[in-house]
């Protein structure tokens, strides 16, 4: 009888441990990646579920434009001015009304010196000299002749010199001298700096549209007139000249605006801005390759929309990472 009970309670016990080993269940294994070579090498094991949170842009170079903006302000106006002999010029800057007003001042000086003062003096001197031959003048008067001519062209040497400084003024302001004599009434000039990376895609006569603080429901269209002769040196922008009609006088000396540019950037790679990652002053991207991924510095050109360019540090065809970047800079870099 005893025997019966040890048998039955074998066979228990052996039941129970055939169910507990049916309820027992393994954890999923978690992939974790490589990193070799300080971090420029990422690899997870092929098929791993990590993988399906990446995603991937295949690059190809591809025609770029964008609308260039910059600040800009209206220089001056040509107004209408009853009784003078051309019309006023009213600039923003009190110290460019200055120089104009000089300049037409020494303008009128160096009309008057050579077309009259030096002329009357060659004629006095001629006589002078015909009188001497003659015996009816001396030597004293011809000389009196001679140094009164020579005053008169110093005087126009000096006069164009003067005339030069405020040529000088204007041009680094913008402004051709030459083009203010002929400006008319209903015309406006405003100027903005660009930067002199932009200034080769930009040509004179190219339209742009202007909007102004003023009137902001309004969109007038301009005209590239003239690019400045200097560059700062500091900023290292050029003054643009654009002029735009005026008729109604409503643009006026001072006001603000902002203007945009067309511009056709060429053919080039480019990344958006996702695909980016900064670390100490370096740019880098993610080049996936099936289940790897290698960090790549690359050279960055400017930036249009929400894409990059980027010169050097990618082929054409190849995959770069735009979701994921910050978990690889993580890998990557250890942090």
């Amino acid at each position: 009888m005893i025997n019966k009970v040890l048998f039955a309670l074998l066979l228990l016990g052996a039941g129970c441990q055939k169910s507990d080993k049916a309820t027992v269940s393994t954890a999923p294994v978690v992939s974790r990646p490589t990193i070799e070579q300080q971090g420029k090498q990422i690899e997870y094991p092929a098929g791993a579920s990590a993988l399906q949170f990446f995603r991937t842009e295949t690059i190809r170079p591809q025609p770029l434009s964008a609308d260039y903006q910059a600040p800009a302000y209206v220089v001056a106006t040509v107004v209408a001015a009853p009784g003078a002999p051309r019309p006023l010029v009213l600039f923003a800057n009190p110290d460019l009304t200055s120089n104009y007003t000089e300049l037409q001042q020494h303008l009128t000086n160096i009309r008057q010196i050579q077309g009259v003062n030096i002329k009357q003096k060659e004629i006095e001197l001629a006589r002078a000299n015909d009188l001497a031959s003659h015996g009816a003048a001396t030597g004293r008067e011809v000389l009196e002749a001679q140094t009164a001519l020579a005053v008169e062209r110093t005087n126009l040497a000096n006069e164009r010199s003067l005339l030069a400084e405020h040529e000088a003024q204007l041009q680094l302001a913008g402004f051709n001298p030459n083009g203010l004599q002929r400006a008319q009434p209903g015309q406006a000039w405003l100027i903005c700096d660009v930067p002199e990376s932009q200034i080769n895609k930009l040509r004179v006569g190219h339209t742009c549209t202007v909007q102004f603080t003023a009137y902001p429901d309004e969109t007038i269209h301009g005209r590239i007139e003239s690019f400045g002769d200097v560059v700062d040196n500091t900023t290292r922008t050029i003054k643009l000249r654009i002029g735009l009609a005026n008729p109604r006088g409503q643009y006026r000396a001072g006001m603000f605006a902002t203007v945009a540019f067309g511009i056709s950037e060429g053919q080039f790679m480019a990344v958006p801005q996702t695909a980016l990652v900064t670390v100490q002053g370096r740019d880098y991207v993610f080049v996936a390759d099936s289940n790897r991924f290698e960090r790549r510095p690359v050279t960055l050109g400017q930036q249009i929309g929400n894409r990059i360019i980027v010169f050097n540090g990618l082929r054409t065809g190849e995959h770069v990472v735009t979701k994921g970047t910050i978990q690889l800079k993580g890998l990557s870099f250890g942090y």
